[in-house]
């Protein structure tokens, strides 16, 4: 069964004056066990709106999100979320902040602790288990914030721009720690991005979304090779999707009036 079914959702925005703003037009799309499907497209086309209502942090004006068949209503733990700001709680250590989700759930102690050392082996964070945010770098708050969505051990991973407040080699780096963990633990990803060799490097689909009111425009399967290396991006594969892409998110800028 498809992960996610995205059905005609379309998102309407009232302002206090009664200004109504499309934010996106009629959405279908439909998520895979185990995709990798990122969404990209120019500043403001709805993407982080449409993954917000997946979220179950927003409604849909319009259609329906469905989960294994289910509709969703809200946030639930199937879902994990990370944002573009790291979103951790300053006064707790590391693994608390990890352990925070499990605890609420009224997991054992021992299996919090288990869990949380799992996922900060995988995320390269062992040492650092007592520290604070404030004493980490932007790349391993971020990481910290992966982990902690993993422990939940949600279906599904939902990431909106989570690499974009980090150094290009940050960045580069953390691109390939999260396909190393997908791969590892077989999670189904939607991730929002603007960046075009991030979409391409980390996806195994491209859905591109046209300038606001957003909507899918083209949804492109990435035949590049598993297990990804940074090396993929100077394939004549990669170069090749790149160039269609670029032409596709120029002309939704042009659209939405960049000259």
């Amino acid at each position: 069964m498809s992960h996610v079914s995205i059905e005609a959702v379309t998102r309407v925005f009232e302002s206090a004056g009664g200004q109504r703003t499309q934010a996106l037009l009629p959405v279908d799309c439909t998520v895979r066990d185990n995709d990798f499907l990122t969404i990209l497209g120019p500043s403001g086309c709805g993407k982080s709106t449409l993954l917000r209502i997946v979220a179950g942090l927003e409604q849909a004006s319009s259609g329906r999100v469905l989960l294994d068949g289910v509709p969703v209503q809200g946030p639930g733990a199937e879902r994990g979320m990370v944002f573009q700001s790291y979103t951790l709680f300053p006064w707790l250590s590391i693994e608390q902040n990890i352990r925070f989700g499990l605890r609420e759930r009224g997991l054992p102690e021992a299996q919090q602790k288990e869990r949380a050392a799992h996922f900060i082996a995988q995320v390269g964070l062992r040492g650092f288990e007592q520290h604070f945010p404030r004493q980490l770098s932007g790349g391993m708050q971020q990481r910290t914030a992966i982990a902690r969505a993993l422990a939940n051990d949600p279906k599904i991973l939902l990431m909106d721009e989570p690499f974009g407040a980090l150094d290009h080699q940050t960045r580069a780096l953390m691109q390939e720690l999260l396909l190393g963990i997908q791969e590892a633990e077989r999670k189904t990803v939607l991730f929002v991005t603007h960046d075009i060799d991030e979409a391409i490097f980390m996806a195994n689909r491209v859905a591109v979304f046209s300038a606001r009111p957003g909507r899918i425009k083209t949804d492109l399967a990435v035949d590049l090779p598993y297990p990804r290396h940074y090396r993929a991006k100077t394939s004549a594969a990669f170069i090749a999707l790149k160039a269609r892409l670029t032409e596709e998110i120029r002309a939704e800028a042009m659209a939405a009036g960049w000259h």
